[in-house]
């Protein structure tokens, strides 16, 4: 298991969860044109939306496309206000 910087201290994650927290965080800063480190902030330090969104369903969320997944996070993001 896994626990990236900035995390909740009771977030772990398979090799393959770490594998698509990045995807997605890079996928949202080409989508949004910003850097991944600016993403990665926004997801774990002014939202939880990695570790109570990306993470728990990972499941689900691996088996849709790139542009599906930028979709809700970012519709996610929106409702957070932080995007």
């Amino acid at each position: 298991m896994l626990k990236l910087r900035g995390m909740s201290s009771q977030t772990t994650m398979t090799p393959e969860q770490s594998f698509f927290a990045v995807f997605c965080i890079e996928a949202l800063a080409d989508d949004l044109r910003i850097t991944g480190d600016k993403i990665y902030k926004i997801l774990t330090e002014n939202s939880d939306i990695l570790d109570n969104y990306i993470l728990p369903y990972y499941d689900a969320l691996h088996t849709q496309g790139k542009a599906y997944i930028v979709h809700e996070i970012k519709a996610l993001m929106q409702k957070d206000g932080v995007l």
